[in-house]
């Protein structure tokens, strides 16, 4: 390594690391910041393979940012309250199917699912009572939606503002990452290009006035949980960010303007050190990708920072209690791989929304982690590993021949290859190939799920959070309430105006939105408002 770039680490090192006690091991021996010789890779370096950041967890822990969400707004505030209080250090909210697919409580379609796997958001009235309590210009907020993504950062907007805290002081992350579900998750509403519109104008809203906020957090862990490989995973999940990179250059932003503040989203799957070097991968490659084909020269545009969740998939109904045992085992790979927030999953998930007793477990791994391994006290302590490293290169490989045949779909652009890829349903048959081909090993015994396919005796049963229909009928009359007592002429008004902004493919329609939103406009109307003029998608089943 260039003496200069020890020197660079030694400077970002030096200044991030002041502390009166030292590191050392349980028995006393003294531990640095980082191993490896002179002329390797370091920490808060180019091309970032070994960690973001020069010291890593020494001076600062990952966020432990909790997912959360069910029944009603009151309900999951109460949840979020002890989270907090139970130490968690950032928020991360679950929305129930309805929302996510822009839906009121009270439509037909929405019977039977309202808070059901998450919170039900209809209108203002209920992010008020979300957040009621929580100062959010102390904890980031993360908000786990796609194609209503803009209606739902309108709502947050105007709620934080009318408790007086500006948009400028808002942190958290919209994941907002709507090429996945075309490709994995399909909570989508409208066709592809018209919500790249809505992403597009809330990266250049959020850009200009929300400074400490991720526009948009690129999400790989959907397309994991849809069965795809590690490499399909990390090369889909970047191509994706790439996509959204050059969405952002074509309306007219500057790359440095807007790239540090994109963030990603992981999942950690079982596989121990697949998924360590699938992390030290993707920083490589978004390092060298934006520096040398976006032409970044803001060095936060290079540094890929991302979330992640333990794997919902790897979860079992059967003998649930070894699920605490796993969703160690992938939170440590996660740590070890160098995630800046991390979300355990709770032992009962495969089978229902968690028990308050389940998320705290949850919370407490993290917790175990953290304080009593002392993995965080070296930065990326498997780094020179053989086996750790030859991975590496083998993820970076298979993602740069999938990165081939995007751009090759695209003419040479990411951005009109991922959609190409959608619409050919490319994307959706690979994953859909690799899923098939993991459970066929799973069929075969060839992979060994503990307590499913093998050491099956000795199930449990535990306690389960039940939903019931009397919290849905709350929700809707909750709703009703809302209709009645908002000013009709207004919220009329309102929607009117965000129809006519949408029709103008080059107005941006987060004002229009936060306008619907303070007149009480509910997310279906809005949504409604919307489809009126973009259509709503169908996908076309291949054959």
């Amino acid at each position: 390594m260039p003496e200069e770039a020890q020197e660079q680490w030694r400077n970002a090192y030096e200044r991030a690391a002041q502390r009166s006690v030292p590191f050392t091991t349980m028995s006393g021996i003294p531990l640095q910041p980082v191993y490896g010789p002179s002329d390797g890779e370091f920490p808060g370096v180019y091309p970032y393979t070994r960690g973001p950041h020069a010291s890593m967890y020494r001076t600062r822990l990952w966020t432990m940012r909790m997912f959360a969400g069910f029944g009603t707004a009151p309900a999951t505030n109460q949840r979020f309250r002890e989270i907090i209080r139970s130490g968690g250090t950032g928020l991360s909210t679950a929305f129930d199917m309805p929302t996510l697919l822009g839906l009121d409580s009270d439509d037909p379609m929405s019977l039977g699912e309202v808070g059901r796997c998450g919170v039900a958001i209809d209108s203002l009235a209920d992010m008020r009572d979300l957040f009621a309590g929580i100062d959010l210009s102390t904890i980031t907020t993360s908000m786990t939606i796609n194609s209503p993504a803009a209606v739902m950062l309108a709502l947050f907007v105007a709620q934080a503002e009318e408790s007086g805290i500006a948009r400028r002081q808002l942190g958290g992350t919209l994941q907002n990452d709507i090429l996945k579900e075309y490709q994995a998750q399909k909570e989508f509403v409208f066709p592809p290009r018209q919500s790249m519109r809505l992403v597009r104008d809330t990266m250049k809203f959020t850009t200009a006035e929300m400074p400490k906020w991720n526009s948009i957090s690129v999400s790989g862990y959907h397309i994991r949980e849809a069965g795809s490989t590690a490499a399909e995973e990390l090369a889909f999940t970047l191509a994706n960010g790439f996509a959204y990179v050059e969405l952002a250059r074509n309306a007219g932003l500057k790359v440095d303007d807007f790239a540090p503040r994109l963030s990603f989203f992981f999942n950690a799957h079982i596989d121990f050190f697949e998924e360590i070097a699938k992390y030290r991968a993707a920083r490589r490659i978004w390092a060298r990708w934006m520096r040398e084909h976006y032409h970044a020269t803001d060095e936060r545009s290079w540094q890929l920072r991302f979330h992640t969740q333990t794997a919902g998939v790897s979860l079992t109904a059967q003998q649930p209690e070894i699920n605490i045992a796993r969703t160690a085992i992938e939170a440590l790979a996660g740590v070890l791989g160098g995630t800046q927030s991390l979300h355990t999953n709770s032992m009962d998930e495969a089978m229902a929304l968690p028990t308050e007793k389940a998320a705290r477990i949850a919370l407490r791994t993290q917790q175990v982690i953290a304080y009593e391994t002392n993995v965080t006290h070296v930065a990326d302590p498997l780094g020179g590993s053989y086996f750790v490293e030859a991975l590496t290169d083998e993820m970076e490989r298979r993602a740069e021949e999938l990165f081939a045949e995007i751009m090759e779909f695209g003419g040479g652009s990411m951005l009109e290859g991922c959609i190409a890829g959608i619409e050919d349903n490319w994307f959706q048959g690979k994953i859909a190939d690799s899923a098939y081909d993991l459970e066929r090993a799973f069929n075969r015994g060839d992979r060994i799920v503990v307590g499913v396919n093998d050491f099956t005796d000795g199930d449990e049963q535990i306690d389960l959070l039940r939903i019931t229909n009397a919290d849905e009928a709350a929700q809707r009359e909750r709703l009703a309430g809302t209709r009645r007592n908002r000013n009709q002429a207004a919220a009329v008004e309102a929607l009117s105006e965000l129809g006519r902004v949408a029709a103008d493919a080059e107005a941006n329609v987060m004002p229009a939105l936060i306008a619907a939103s303070r007149a009480s406009a509910t997310v279906g109307e809005m949504m409604g408002t919307m489809a009126g003029v973009f259509g709503r998608h169908v996908e076309v089943p291949s054959l």
